[in-house]
């Protein structure tokens, strides 16, 4: 049996990945590592905690000498790194967060892949996953590709763009067989409630101000989860060794139309008179270094890979925002902090 480390597989994205691995794959152990700050939520995973190729491990990839012994332990033939520090607003509060998990964690896993894969590279595969804000802003036209030069502006990317250009490093230098993806925006089930859209659904429902930067006029490219995972699960099967492969949704929305969207789908589900949510809006100081418009252009995927994204916008946020609706409770759990205690219920009172 193949056994694959998924880093941050309690997070948003590396939930839905560990889903879809232990369940697609039951010839692969699957062994989530996570760190279990706050975005990171065992719950999001109880559908699969008991099956028998599925563990979990609590750690810090910034722990070199856990993750060692963990390769040793494990002996991995695959690495699906996730784990990240990930929200822009917090890298500009703390960045040397961002460097220590970000780059030094991205790191160690690197130098434990290197130790450890000594022979048959040819069936081994470290899997990085970045993200589109690597790139820096476009203007009104044009896509980044995988060719677009790296020109981070806040320290989040700044701390992604290192990270990336060490995962290179290893391919060229020591020869790890590594493939890399660059994502933009994604949205879905389980997202910690900092993010856009989880924190709008959240604040829509309770009546609460909807914060908008600037004047709303950034534009992001949107991609579902759940398609996000099954680019994943292409790329680290298929894809090349060495190469870069962006995923995007093919979904442009500039903030406050996408804003004025979910108020329109939310006061129809809430059965609110038209307009309500809207008023809700509140203009506030645009963040510092905030790129204007993220755009991927994903056909060399869709060329080598056969991968297309599923669903168009509307359909995947109507999809997005009844799961949040159905799921208050989660969303309860998690803005109050309670989610925290699943870890201890689950893995400490046995």
């Amino acid at each position: 049996m193949k056994t694959i480390l998924i880093t941050g597989g309690a997070g948003f994205i590396g939930s839905h990945v560990v889903r879809l691995f232990v369940k697609k794959y039951p010839d692969y152990r699957i062994v989530n590592l996570d760190k279990l700050t706050y975005a990171g939520n065992l719950a999001n995973l109880k559908d699969v905690e008991k099956y028998p190729n599925y563990s979990f491990v609590k750690g810090d990839i910034v722990d070199g000498d856990l993750i060692r012994k963990l390769f040793e332990e494990k002996q991995f033939s695959g690495v699906i790194h996730l784990a990240a520090e990930s929200h822009v607003d917090r890298s500009i509060s703390n960045p040397t967060e961002f460097v220590f998990t970000n780059v030094i964690g991205t790191v160690n896993l690197l130098n434990a892949a290197r130790h450890s894969w000594k022979e048959q590279l040819e069936e081994k595969r470290f899997y990085h996953i970045s993200t589109d804000e690597v790139y820096g802003s476009l203007g009104e036209a044009g896509l980044f590709t995988e060719e677009t030069r790296y020109d981070p502006h806040s320290p989040y990317s700044a701390s992604k763009a290192s990270s990336d250009h060490f995962v290179r490093a290893y391919h060229d230098t020591f020869g790890l067989p590594v493939v890399i993806s660059n994502c933009s925006n994604n949205y879905g089930s389980f997202q910690f409630p900092e993010k856009l859209i989880p924190l709008f659904i959240h604040n829509i429902r309770n009546n609460k101000p909807l914060p908008v930067y600037g004047k709303g006029e950034n534009v992001r490219d949107w991609l579902w989860v759940e398609d996000h995972a099954r680019a994943i699960d292409e790329i680290f099967h298929r894809g090349r060794v060495g190469q870069t492969y962006n995923i995007g949704g093919h979904n442009e929305w500039k903030n406050i139309d996408l804003i004025r969207l979910m108020c329109r789908i939310m006061d129809r589900k809430l059965n609110r008179v038209g307009g309500t949510s809207e008023k809700l809006i509140t203009y506030v100081k645009d963040r510092a270094g905030h790129d204007l418009r993220y755009a991927i252009d994903s056909s060399k995927l869709q060329r080598e890979l056969n991968w297309t994204p599923s669903l168009q916008f509307e359909e995947g946020l109507e999809k997005t925002i009844d799961w949040y609706l159905e799921n208050e409770a989660w969303l309860q759990e998690v803005t109050s902090g309670d989610y925290q205690k699943y870890y201890e219920e689950q893995y400490l009172k046995r």
